[in-house]
């Protein structure tokens, strides 16, 4: 049964911070600019992340903490660029990053509270977690630039930990941020190779010469800023204010019957279904000053582009996109119409509609642009990883203010999925009760 998770009382984890350093790669990189994407312009802000492992007894925390900083060491070497630093090109407009070694940051935490003691809320929207990413070090010199990723290993007083990284999105999507755990985890053992080799090659999705825009591609708004030289790109932010955080959460067989609802025996994704409901609740508890609500889904482009990216592509690889419907049609029509709204969305995203987008933002500075949107988490995988202590018991984004944008992930505690949600309280109220209501 469909159920939901509010947020619970532990927004103080009761944190003390025991070291903070940086990490440098173990051997001499290459000092070079590295090319970024159009879509890895438009990434520029922190995506935390908390990942969560039991008591190991061969393993204690400050093992841990020894043994991922030196993972950390060698796997900088081949990703050279999670190490360098954010920098503007002022004659071309665009952001690079500068492979300067300069290091990522570490720190070393714990808390008074164990694993036990959180319970059952491990799996909820728990505001405490934020102290477990910390996404910058107040230990370094003004005028020295933050870096782009941090890692923290914080211990409960049960011996379980947590381990919780902060990422600036324009070093990896999803997919690629999972390859990096990967190789990550393999460099933790004493003689193992990486994984998977990454490619790092983000002028693979660079856009052609000349542009050749040939959609119009109204999931992005166009800002009418200057490109070029003397011009930066626009940067993606959110409104400080009140929001309720929750997870509303769908058992395997919730997921069964929302597929039944939504077709004919035919096949549909899970995050089809997941993104059609939750585009509903979102559009009943708006404000409903138009007659149409619009959603963007983003598309994972490595199997869609011709030729195909490898699947070891790190840069962003991926395609938003919009889709519109009435909102008499999203409230009270066929849910099998709202999933097959978004099939059909997913499926316009061909190589010619990717590199269009792409070859549109090498000309205009714009940002994504619907009433919401739906990112999937739902293969990335991370509770997958195996680490030398073992793999962790549950993943989980980190709540933020972005109440625009909902997470979609497995819940691998429980099976099925989780949904996570963020809205001012009176609309929160209205995306419950549409939510409820679906599955009474």
């Amino acid at each position: 049964m469909a159920t939901l998770s509010p947020i619970p009382s532990f927004n103080d984890l009761k944190i003390k911070y025991q070291h903070i350093s940086l990490v440098f790669p173990s051997k001499q990189t290459r000092k070079q600019s590295i090319f970024l994407s159009n879509i890895d312009q438009h990434q520029n802000y922190n995506i935390p992340t908390a990942h969560f492992f039991k008591k190991n007894p061969h393993f204690p925390p400050e093992n841990v903490a020894e043994r991922l900083k030196m993972a950390l060491e060698k796997v900088l070497v081949p990703y050279d660029f999670m190490a360098g630093r954010l920098k503007l090109n002022h004659k071309t407009g665009r952001l690079e990053i500068d492979c300067n070694a300069a290091g990522i940051g570490f720190v070393v935490a714990s808390s008074e509270f164990s694993l036990d003691e959180i319970g059952n809320c491990l799996v909820y929207p728990n505001l405490g977690y934020r102290q477990l990413a910390t996404p910058r070090l107040d230990n370094l010199e003004a005028e020295v630039d933050q870096p782009l990723c941090v890692f923290q290993v914080t211990s409960f007083k049960c011996g379980g930990f947590a381990i919780g990284i902060s990422t600036n999105h324009i070093l990896f999507d999803g997919i690629g941020a999972k390859t990096f755990l990967h190789n990550l985890a393999s460099q933790g053992f004493d003689d193992k190779p990486l994984a998977i080799i990454p490619c790092n090659d983000r002028r693979l999705l660079a856009a052609r010469s000349p542009p050749q825009v040939a959609f119009p591609h109204h999931e992005y708004l166009d800002l009418n800023l200057p490109v070029g030289e003397g011009t930066c790109p626009p940067v993606y932010d959110c409104a400080r204010e009140e929001l309720e955080h929750k997870i509303f959460k769908m058992s395997q067989t919730d997921i069964a019957n929302l597929k039944n609802r939504a077709t004919s025996g035919e096949r549909i994704s899970s995050f089809a279904v997941v993104a059609a409901l939750i585009w509903r609740c979102k559009a009943y508890s708006g404000d409903k000053k138009g007659r149409t609500s619009t959603l963007i889904i983003v598309i994972d482009v490595r199997p869609r582009v011709n030729p195909p990216l490898p699947s070891s592509y790190s840069g962003n690889a991926l395609q938003p996109i919009k889709v519109s419907a009435f909102l008499e049609e999203l409230e009270s029509g066929p849910f099998s119409k709202v999933a097959e709204i978004i099939s059909e969305g997913a499926r316009s995203a061909t190589d010619e509609y990717i590199r269009s987008t792409y070859d549109w933002m090498e000309q205009h500075r714009g940002l994504p642009n619907a009433d919401y949107m739906v990112s999937s988490w739902l293969r990335l995988g991370f509770d997958e990883v195996v680490y030398p202590w073992g793999k962790p018991i549950y993943c989980c984004p980190v709540v933020n203010q972005m109440k625009d944008i909902c997470w979609i992930f497995s819940d691998a505690m429980e099976g099925g999925v989780g949904a996570m949600v963020a809205l001012p309280a009176e609309e929160m109220e209205k995306f419950e009760g549409c939510f409820s209501k679906f599955f009474a």
